[in-house]
């Protein structure tokens, strides 16, 4: 690992140790995002295939019909919920617990789908959108908090490289769901 060099000043909040060459707080968003890519484009590669197996085989038995009305509804809230989610953060929680408890609805809403039943289907969707709106708007907010005191061109390299995260987490969903 480096450390700023000595003519720069690390934002605030910042120790000065770097990832890559930018703010070591770069890396633990990197990798959020990239879970949350992942966790979001595997399970969906597989949604509609869950939703509309037979009982028998695993699946909720669900028509294709319901299903994919129910696939277009979570994909749509997943959205939406960032705009609640920005509120929250602004208002209530603050960037940090706002990623921390989108992290944690993520995962308890990952849990919930992995128990076999259709009321912890619903509320494993559920737990999940919110998660996101919670943790998917405040990541990138805090990219760009994370370059207060640098130049443009430093701060759209920093992007680069989270966006870079959300890529490869989308990239490896289905290569590892099989889909």
């Amino acid at each position: 690992m480096n450390t700023v060099p000595a003519d720069s000043t690390p934002a605030a909040g910042q120790s000065g140790v770097l990832w890559l060459g930018h703010p070591r707080g770069l890396a633990t968003l990197f990798f959020t995002e990239m879970w949350e890519r992942f966790s979001y484009y595997g399970m969906r590669a597989l949604l509609l295939l869950y939703m509309t197996a037979q009982a028998s085989a695993g699946g909720l038995g669900l028509s294709v019909e319901r299903g994919g009305a129910i696939y277009g509804l979570y994909t749509a809230a997943v959205y939406l919920c960032s705009l609640p989610g920005g509120w929250v953060a602004d208002r209530l929680l603050g960037l940090r617990r706002s990623i921390f408890w989108g992290g944690v609805l993520i995962c308890a809403g990952n849990l919930a789908l992995a128990v076999p039943g259709i009321k912890l289907f619903y509320i494993g969707l559920l737990l999940t959108c919110l998660g996101t709106g919670m943790l998917k708007p405040n990541t990138a907010v805090m990219v760009g908090e994370l370059y207060r005191c640098d130049s443009a061109s430093r701060r759209d390299a920093g992007f680069s490289i989270y966006y870079m995260g959300i890529n490869i987490g989308a990239l490896l969903a289905p290569l590892v769901t099989g889909t």
